[in-house]
Formats: structure tokens, sequence, C-alpha cells
């Protein structure tokens, strides 16, 4: 990575102008994550709304994708989640239909027709979530026994939907711009943007809290004082040391890879002689990405959600209270209410069960995405083997045991990664009686530095194309 190429290439016009669009586009986003949905008062929502994401790891999840769409009750609630769902069914019913996956292999008009499709099914998916979440939060409100300033009506409850599928719309939209430009994907690029945007709050809390000396200032050697909170001082040193440490092990699992060297057969046609050549095939520690993370929190957030509408139905049933008890992440928020006697055996019940969801689903996204059997065929096609491999079937056996090698040790990290949280709350209750929420989690961390990674790449690969000239 260069980054003296990356800043010469801001002198050029055509490089600085996708630039500023880029920009442009995020900061136009960042404002319309603080436009409220036309409904009622939003303060009323926006406590409703934060009771479900205490109550909900997988609302917790969306709230940080979506930028605080969730804790904002803006029109930007559903966020791009509607477009991650449809890519990934998509993804899915390809790889399923022969006659969709010759198509996705028909070069870049098979691509488009796909993305076309994906877009198209974005939007009912976006239409559902709108009214469910419009559903659960209004019944949340009324549960509440919140005081609301009058009763919505139909009109209202489709001007509602409507905002909230608009914003959805929008933000695939400025994805597809962003992606455009050429220098990064549009929609990991506002997730990442997403994410960014919840740490100047929690630098701000910390801050106040840090320099908060009521309770004294901290001695440097007897010399002189600084004028900080001894104790969160240390605490916010332990972090950023921590955090580095978690940083640094997420590049390197991010960029570990297993290098696979590929001969390729000599080919004479007439004078010329093709082939001869050496190349690689690079098979990466998590192939599967976060993807793995999204799809256990989704799963175990279904049975919690069942809970609460059972409770909703028979509230002096025992059914739906265990479900919602089970199935609720253990958090700081939470742990006075669900175990008001230290942890239990039960505490561990949801931390478990997710890591081993997180390790189900990393082999079985794994499968989808890289079929051995079709990369066999291809390098069969193109005159490619694996040193000591024949060709065919047992290239396949022998890449299909090589990823599988390296999703054990994959899928046992991601995994540890998403309990980051769930062990860091164990510490603190261990040693002070109470966990600490952290506002950043694992799988956060992942997706930032997995963007960042990609991005810079995209980036400097630009540069390089625009100062091309400039090299002699």
């Amino acid at each position: 990575m260069n980054f003296k190429t990356i800043f010469k290439s801001l002198k050029n016009k055509d490089m600085l102008k996708r630039v500023l669009i880029v920009f442009g586009l995020l900061i136009v986003y960042r404002f319309l994550a603080h436009i409220p949905v036309p409904l009622g008062e939003p303060a009323t929502f926006q406590e409703a709304v934060a009771s479900i994401i205490q109550q909900s790891d997988f609302g917790s999840f969306l709230n940080l994708v979506s930028g605080g769409g969730l804790t904002t009750f803006s029109i930007l609630l559903v966020g791009i989640s509607p477009y991650i769902t449809a890519s990934i069914v998509v993804q899915l019913v390809t790889k399923a239909v022969p006659r969709l996956e010759e198509l996705s292999q028909d070069g870049e008009t098979g691509r488009r027709k796909i993305s076309q499709w994906t877009r198209i099914l974005a939007v009912p998916l976006a239409i559902v979530q709108s009214i469910a979440y419009i559903f659960i939060l209004y019944q949340s409100v009324l549960s509440s026994n919140a005081a609301l300033a009058y009763t919505p009506t139909t009109a209202d409850w489709m001007l509602s939907v409507t905002a909230m599928v608009a914003g959805s719309i929008i933000l695939m939209w400025f994805g597809e711009l962003i992606t455009e430009q050429g220098i990064g994907n549009g929609i990991s690029i506002i997730i990442f943007a997403s994410i960014i945007s919840q740490l100047p709050t929690t630098l701000a809390s910390l801050g106040t809290a840090l320099f908060d000396t009521s309770a004294g200032s901290l001695s440097l050697f007897g010399w002189f004082n600084l004028p900080v909170n001894p104790t969160i001082f240390w605490i916010v040193l332990g972090f950023a040391i921590a955090l580095l440490i978690v940083i640094y092990f997420l590049v390197k699992l991010n960029e570990a890879q297993r290098v696979i060297t590929v001969n390729y057969a000599k080919r004479v046609h007439g004078n010329s002689t093709y082939g001869g050549i050496k190349s690689i095939l690079p098979l990466k520690l998590i192939a599967a990405g976060v993807v793995p993370v999204i799809f256990a929190t989704a799963f175990l957030s279904l049975p919690a959600l069942i809970g609460q509408l059972i409770q909703t139905i028979n509230p002096e049933g025992t059914f739906g209270t265990t479900l919602v008890t089970l199935f609720t992440a253990p958090s700081a928020s939470n742990f006075a209410t669900y175990y008001p006697n230290g942890i239990t055996a039960q505490w561990f019940f949801y931390p478990a069960l997710y890591f081993a969801l997180v390790v189900l689903f990393t082999y079985f996204y794994t499968s989808i995405i890289f079929n051995t059997n079709e990369i066999a065929d291809n390098l069969q096609k193109q005159g490619g083997f694996i040193e000591g491999i024949r060709p065919g079937n047992q290239t396949a056996e022998y890449l299909g045991k090589t990823i599988n090698r390296l999703n054990l040790f994959g899928a046992l990290a991601l995994g540890i990664i998403a309990m980051l949280p769930f062990l860091t709350d164990y510490v603190f209750i261990v040693l002070t009686g109470t966990p600490i929420g952290l506002s950043l989690s694992g799988t956060g961390l992942l997706i930032i530095v997995t963007v960042a990674l990609e991005n810079l790449r995209q980036v400097n690969s630009r540069a390089l194309m625009v100062t091309y000239d400039e090299y002699k």
C-alpha cells in the first residue's frame, strides 16, 4: 500500500472528483439518518426502540450497521438490510438453480441481470420490514403505557412505511453511485460509515468521564497531577492497548490465506507456444467474511421475537418468558433484570449457542461460495494442475480437504471474534460484579478492518492507474 501514490493521485481532477462524490454522498447519508419517520412524536418511539435494542443482539447489530437509524427513529431505520438480505437470497438461489448459475457466469450481461433482480427483490423486502418495524414499535409503545399525542390513521401508516421504504431505496442507490466511482464497494462503504459514525458519541461520553476529577486526579510519580479520573484513565489505557492488539490480529486473520501453486502445461499452436507458466490459487482463511455472524444473530433473534409475541397474547404463560430469557443476549443493560443473583448456567446458554451457530454457518456459507468441483473443472479446461494431484476429481477432493482445514481454524477464530463482548462482560462480572457494555463489538471491528483494507486496495489500484504516466 503506497499512501504517497494515493495522495499524489488527488492532483488528478478525475480522481479528486470521484473522491469528493463519495464523501458528498456519505455526508448526505448522515443528514438523512437524522430525519425522523413522520409518525407521532419521535421521542416516544425512540424510547421504545432503545428498549428493543437492549433486548435483542440482532437489534443492536442492525442499529450498528444503520448508523444509529434505529435509535433516532429516522427514515433510514430499515437501512440497507433489505438489500443485504436480497443479495444473500439471490446468491443462495443462484447456486441452487443451474439456469441462474449459468446466467451468473455469462459475463457482464448476466451479472447485470442478477444485480437488477437483487434490487427488485429488495423493494418488497423493504416494505415488509418497514411494516414489521412500525407495528412492533407501535405495540411496544402501547404496552409501555406511553402517552401518544394522537392515534395514527391509515394515511399516517402508509406515509411512514413509504418514507422508510424510500430511505432504504435511496441508500441502495447511494451504494450503486459509490460503486460506480471505482474506489470501493458502495454498500460496504455505507456500512463502514455507519459503524464509524457511532464512535464520536462513545468518545464524547468517554471524554466526559475521563476528565471528571470529582473523585480525584491522577498523580504521576508524585511530581504533578494530571486532570483526569485515575480509575477511568487506567480503564481507557487498558482498552486502548487491547483494541490495538485485537485490530492487529483481525488484520492478520483477514489477510491470512493458503497459497496453492497451479502449473499450466505447454501447448503449441503452429509457431506459437502457450502455457508453461506457474500461477497461484489463494484460499482465504475466513472466506465467508462476517456473513456467518449475521446469519447466527438473525437466527437467534427469531425465538426471542416469538417469545415476545407469545407474551403479548398470553401474559400469564411461562413459555414466552422462557424463550425471551434464553434467547436474549446477556448484556450490561439486561444483566440486573435477568441475572439478579449473578452469573448462572443460563448465562452461558446464548453465548455457547451463538458460537456453535457461527462455526456451523461458516462451513455452510463457505461451501456455497467456494465450489471445489467448479474450480477443478475450470483449471482442467485451462490446462492447469496442482503438482502431484491429478486434474479433475482428485483436484476437487484436494481443494475440499484444504478448505475444510482452513475452515476449522477460520470458523473458530470468527466465533471467538463474535464472542468478544461476552468474554469482556464475563471478565468484568468476575472482577467487579457488573458487566461493561461495549459500543463496538468484535463483529463491528471485523467489518471496519475488512472494508478498510479492501477499499484501500481499490483506491491504491486507481491511484496507480492515474499516476502511471509519471513513472519513468
